[in-house]
């Protein structure tokens, strides 16, 4: 749950990037970390077992200020995909105000992606919410691995039109998709709680100076990013609202 000190002017977001084990979730975070101004950029903290795995979480945090003087914390977490860890994912996913699913592109990884899209939606039920509550965003990553190992563009496209959520695909090793999938995120998750606390008007803080600020922090121009946040949804809905065509039934 966000965290508002009004008398402060201090704001701080939690976001959890999701998904099965070695899609690419601490990998995002670690390119970002990589791209922040030094001003801004926390201390990565990850918790990787000997074999490159997340053992508890990682967590990045963004800390920077708006033009008005509001000063916002942003964390970043990632989850454990490994199944005997789900206690530690519900952990991290409470008290979220936006989810990444990070999918891993492998064909052979179809049923990894599936179950923990499944699990991602059954823990946000045991902790109070569903899928539509939450803003989530799904990134496609590995896009850089050869044609017949991984999802076509065809099969990309097809997910993206069915279901709700935004939909980017990334290379995570190499930078590709990681910040517009980020920025698409935090985009969806500024616009419901401005929605619900009124915080350009409590604030003074306008979508666009969030923004702006923000962008700053990762060393980009504003006219950037519009082209950072158009997701592959908007590029494949083909006709009518992508939003109304219902939940997917996942990666």
């Amino acid at each position: 749950m966000v965290h508002l000190d009004f008398p402060q002017r201090e704001m701080a977001i939690k976001l959890v990037y999701y998904g099965p084990a070695r899609s690419g979730k601490t990998t995002n975070l670690k390119n970002l970390h990589g791209r922040i101004a030094g001003a801004a950029r926390g201390r990565l903290m990850a918790l990787d077992t000997t074999d490159d795995r997340t053992l508890f979480f990682d967590l990045l945090p963004i800390h920077f200020r708006t033009g008005s003087g509001l000063s916002i914390r942003v964390k970043l977490y990632t989850v454990p995909g490994q199944v005997l860890h789900n206690s530690t994912r519900k952990m991290v996913l409470t008290g979220a105000d936006g989810v990444a699913f990070v999918a891993d592109s492998q064909v052979s990884e179809t049923r990894a992606n599936n179950e923990s899209y499944a699990n991602l939606k059954q823990n946000l039920r045991e902790i109070g919410l569903e899928l539509g509550a939450l803003p989530v965003v799904v990134q496609w990553n590995k896009r850089d691995l050869p044609g017949p190992a991984i999802r076509g563009e065809d099969e990309i496209a097809e997910f993206a039109a069915r279901g709700p959520e935004p939909v980017y695909r990334a290379t995570a090793l190499a930078g590709d998709g990681v910040i517009p999938t980020f920025l698409g995120l935090l985009g969806l998750t500024w616009d419901r709680l401005d929605k619900k606390f009124e915080l350009a008007s409590k604030f003074g803080v306008p979508r666009a100076d969030f923004f702006n600020a923000l962008l700053r922090s990762l060393g980009l121009e504003p006219s950037e990013m519009d082209a950072a946040e158009v997701p592959l949804r908007v590029l494949a809905a083909g006709s009518g609202r992508a939003a109304d065509r219902g939940e997917p039934t996942g990666p």
